[in-house]
């Protein structure tokens, strides 16, 4: 029994010895020696041991050995990889990055019972007595899947963007994932599948895009709008779709997402630049029309910061030529400027568009007066945010006006919108580095040519999450 216990005891320190490297062979060999001249070991237990480790540094030697293993990008030597958001896991030379939000709010939205002086086609202000919904604010929820790797020196990815809403919709009505709203039992929500898009690029190079992706013109104005993240003007509060237009026809025309083939330049000094051709796009209100050549869209930013001041600058610019079917061919264009400064806790925002035959709200949507005769527009938006610990307060005012194409366009269409502006007051609290609780309040009102206005005042409150 002892002799048994013994070789226990000697077998273990061997395993331990001989699984560690084959470098410690000799090591383990003189131990054992040891071991056998202090009486532990038999002449029979060491030599049995002996020639079970002689074996073991044979059989490791002739074993290929385990390659190499190349730290990731956040210098350690594991599977998962950290990435600046999301969650990532790197897999050989691929990186799969998951990233998401998801967001609710309560929304009361207080609108003025119909009349026939507050009609105002194309108002974005609500018409039709009070209603209270439980909804996702300017942003849809959203998941994007990206795949990332270098392959020949070139770094390259696939991009997938899903955006469900929590609202059940009315494909019936048109408009897709985004169509009005149907708030009955048994009703299904909408997934806008608004992002598929391949890049590649490399350092000095720029960046490549194709595919389907948010535009350039008018882009840095929604993005940095304090309302991306909340309500703004509800917009169809009764049945919900699955946005509301925040400060999307008030301040700015919708960007939106678009089939495009865009280069964007490194970096020099600062300074980005992007152009790319587009999808046509159709006349929302306009003549039937065919299509013959790409929309072109460019824009140009600067980031730079002086001592505790930080800037942003952007401009960019939208031209397409429709080729109508029956009237004039005319040719939409539009181009906006702006300005991001920050400085302590305080962030200040300044943008303005002008456009013709560009529309109102939405990209061609009242863009001529159905015959093809172009109608001008343009609007800006004014807007702060001040940051003390947890807490962030702002507020924004903003404005859109359409103008007639001509004299006869004003005698057939007496109540177009003029004007369209809102007033927004926001306060945030970041729970944690996930969720940001908001409450905010919005005046908007709708003024047409002839005098007809609409008001309405919302109240939000609610959270959003991000990963």
């Amino acid at each position: 029994m002892k002799g048994t216990l013994r070789l226990m005891c000697a077998a273990g320190v061997f395993a331990l010895g001989v699984t560690a490297a084959p470098a410690m062979a000799g090591t383990t060999a003189d131990l054992l020696k040891r071991l056998h001249e202090k009486g532990i070991l038999t002449d029979e237990e060491y030599q049995e041991l002996l020639s079970g480790q002689a074996s073991e540094t044979v059989q490791a030697a002739a074993a290929p050995s385990a390659p190499p293993v190349t730290p990731d990008a956040s210098g350690g030597a594991g599977f998962v990889r950290m990435t600046d958001s999301g969650i990532g896991l790197q897999m050989g030379d691929v990186t799969l990055k998951f990233s998401g939000s998801v967001n609710g709010f309560y929304v009361h939205d207080n609108g003025e019972a119909p009349s026939a002086t507050n009609t105002v086609v194309g108002g974005v202000a609500t018409v039709g007595g009070d209603t209270s919904a439980i909804r996702n604010g300017l942003l849809p929820g959203f998941l994007k899947v990206e795949a990332m790797t270098t392959q020949g020196g070139w770094d390259v990815g696939a991009h997938f963007g899903m955006y469900p809403g929590i609202n059940s919709v009315n494909y019936a009505a048109g408009g897709g994932a985004n169509s009005p709203g149907n708030p009955r039992a048994l009703q299904t929500s909408g997934i806008d599948f608004r992002q598929t898009y391949l890049t590649f690029g490399r350092k000095g190079f720029g960046e490549v895009k194709i595919g389907r992706d948010i535009g350039l013109f008018a882009s840095e104005a929604i993005l940095n709008d304090i309302t991306l993240l909340s309500s703004g003007t509800p917009a169809g509060n009764v049945a919900p779709s699955n946005t509301t237009l925040g400060r999307i026809g008030t301040g700015y025309i919708y960007t939106d997402f678009q089939p495009q083939i865009t280069y964007t330049t490194p970096s020099f000094g600062g300074i980005t630049a992007s152009i790319g051709i587009f999808e046509p796009l159709s006349s929302l209100t306009g003549p039937a029309e065919t299509n013959k050549q790409p929309g072109f869209q460019g824009k140009l930013v600067y980031d730079g910061k002086m001592g505790a001041v930080s800037t942003r600058l952007w401009a960019s610019g939208i031209t397409q030529k429709h080729n109508v079917d029956a009237g004039p061919d005319y040719t939409g264009w539009g181009w906006d400027v702006g300005a991001k400064v920050g400085f302590g806790p305080v962030t200040v925002v300044g943008t303005y568009y002008d456009a013709s035959g560009l529309g109102t709200t939405a990209l061609n949507l009242f863009d001529t007066d159905g015959l093809g005769n172009k109608r001008d527009s343009h609007g800006f938006y004014l807007q702060g945010l001040a940051t003390f610990g947890k807490f962030s307060f702002g507020g924004s005012y903003g404005e859109s006006h359409l103008d007639y194409a001509n004299a006869a366009d004003a005698i057939a269409n007496p109540a177009l919108v003029d004007k369209n502006s809102s007033w927004v007051g926001q306060v945030r609290y970041g729970l944690n580095s996930w969720v940001t609780l908001l409450g905010e309040y919005v005046s908007t009102k709708s003024q047409a040519h002839n005098g007809n206005e609409a008001s309405s005042d919302a109240i939000a409150a609610g959270a959003i999450l991000f990963f």
